[in-house]
């Protein structure tokens, strides 16, 4: 008898038969990445109900010395959330843990359970009268647990900050099954390392998240969303620049190429260019107001972009005149990542410099990648505002899409994330790394970094049994299969 079928006994015995499933089919969903680059295997999903039920299942598969890979909604752009593929871990689904425990208004506090989907927070949070100020467009299926272990960020977070920011306290086990309480937020609290803070970004690495305290913000009393069109993202910059000056309204702030637009059009039945004239860059933008005697987001859009046609810092401006143009300008904004995809095979890459620097990176690296490889076609999109683009290289017409993401990906990758690290900047931003960084952080992170997180690391999970293979690489589990 193997490691995992005790291990899979042991916690039918201690816990019942609905805590797991050995059923292929309903298995094989969570066995693919999001972007289908990745194939795991597992016997067997866990399926806890509580944070107890973690526990327990933690502290057996400690005993056993089987790996766990934890999951949420399975929307990892970076394999993060894959098992290996040979089999050697079990499968530990969030997905029960859906409890929104607490929403307090007041306290500007919610307390979520890690399976629960973020558009269910929103909802919640919408009905107590506030809002939890992250989105993205994966919203309807990523999880809280999943968007604390990567620090996701979003289209807000140039106002909020990424999910680090709003991420008030955890509720986690370790991974020799205790549990570590950290949902009572204190204003001061200076017991050493901040242990909710190691979890968030970890990748299920350190711990297995199953609730948080989140930071809710006012409800929206109002908002406006303009479409702008520019010159160059030199021009996006400056007009960023100036609007941030006005104050703190501005919540999203992001650019789209020319051609990534058309690929959209084309791409969404009966969508049209919210502009009647082409333009070679795009700018959607979104600002609010939170209290009664705020600016309204219209007016304060109109008087903005009004200055900004006459400095030339804008061609063409529109602002949304109802909810559904603003929802049907976001809905080309959340489309841009699926049109691409569309398009053909494309190398993708998660990518952030220091905002300065953004504008002649997107020119520049484009045109560098483009001259090193010919036949692609580079190009960036997202959010200019924190500085975070997706960087797209896409294969030469006609080229085999197998063969191509094989023999030439990975050069790329390396050519792009070479680029990125001379201009200071991040190979992730907001995916996280997975398996699919793995290689290229070990590469190109600095040494320090490097150590300091393969120590804590070793010391927090010593046997290498929480999510192996994903961020940084320990030595193998003896005995696991």
């Amino acid at each position: 008898m193997t490691a995992q079928t005790r291990l899979i006994d042991a916690i039918r015995d201690a816990l019942g038969a609905c805590s797991l499933t050995t059923d292929a089919d309903r298995i094989a969903p969570s066995l693919t990445d999001w972007r289908g680059r990745f194939q795991g295997s597992a016997s067997a999903m866990l399926l806890p109900a509580s944070t107890a039920e973690v526990a327990t299942m933690v502290r057996l598969a400690a005993e056993h010395r089987v790996p766990l890979v934890p999951q949420g909604g399975n929307t990892s752009m970076v394999g993060g959330a894959t098992p290996p593929s040979d089999g050697s871990a079990l499968l530990l689904s969030t997905r029960r843990l859906d409890r929104i425990r607490r929403v307090d208004a007041g306290a500007g506090l919610g307390v979520a359970e890690a399976g629960v989907i973020l558009q269910r927070l929103h909802e919640a949070a919408a009905e107590a009268g506030c809002r939890f100020p992250l989105t993205l467009g994966s919203r309807g299926t990523a999880t809280i647990g999943g968007l604390i272990s990567t620090n996701a960020g979003g289209t807000q977070v140039l106002r909020w900050g990424t999910m680090r920011r709003l991420v008030a306290g955890v509720e986690a086990v370790l991974p020799d099954g205790s549990i570590h309480d950290g949902l009572t937020p204190l204003p001061k609290d200076n017991r050493g390392y901040d242990i909710d803070q190691l979890l968030v970004g970890a990748e299920g690495t350190l711990g297995i998240v199953t609730a948080a305290a989140l930071r809710l913000a006012p409800a929206v009393l109002g908002r406006a969303v303009a479409w702008v069109g520019i010159a160059d993202p030199t021009a996006g910059l400056a007009l960023l620049r100036r609007m941030q000056r006005a104050g703190d309204a501005i919540e999203s702030f992001e650019i789209i190429p020319g051609d990534t637009l058309e690929r959209v059009l084309q791409y969404l039945p009966g969508a049209r260019s919210p502009l009647d004239s082409v333009h070679p860059w795009h700018l959607l933008i979104e600002a609010v107001a939170a209290t009664p005697d705020a600016e309204a987001p219209d007016a304060l859009l109109a008087r903005l972009l009004g200055d900004a046609l006459d400095a030339g810092l804008a061609a063409d401006a529109v602002i949304a005149t109802s909810e559904a143009q603003a929802e049907a300008f976001w809905r080309l904004r959340d489309s841009l990542s699926a049109a691409e995809r569309a398009a053909g095979p494309a190398v993708q890459h998660d990518i952030s410099v220091p905002v300065d620097r953004m504008p002649r990176f997107m020119i520049e690296a484009a045109a560098a990648a483009e001259a090193r490889f010919p036949g692609t076609h580079a190009t960036a999109f997202g959010h200019l505002g924190d500085g975070n683009v997706h960087f797209h290289v896409r294969a030469p017409a006609g080229a085999d899409p197998a063969r191509w993401m094989v023999e030439e990906a990975p050069g790329i990758t390396a050519f792009v994330h070479d680029l990125v690290v001379a201009a200071g900047g991040s190979i992730s931003a907001e995916h996280g790394i997975g398996q699919m960084k793995r290689d290229e952080l070990a590469r190109l992170g600095p040494p320090a970094r490097l150590a300091a997180l393969r120590g804590i690391k070793q010391g927090l999970d010593p046997m290498n049994l929480f999510n192996p293979g994903k961020l940084v690489t320990l030595a193998p589990v003896d005995g696991a299969k």
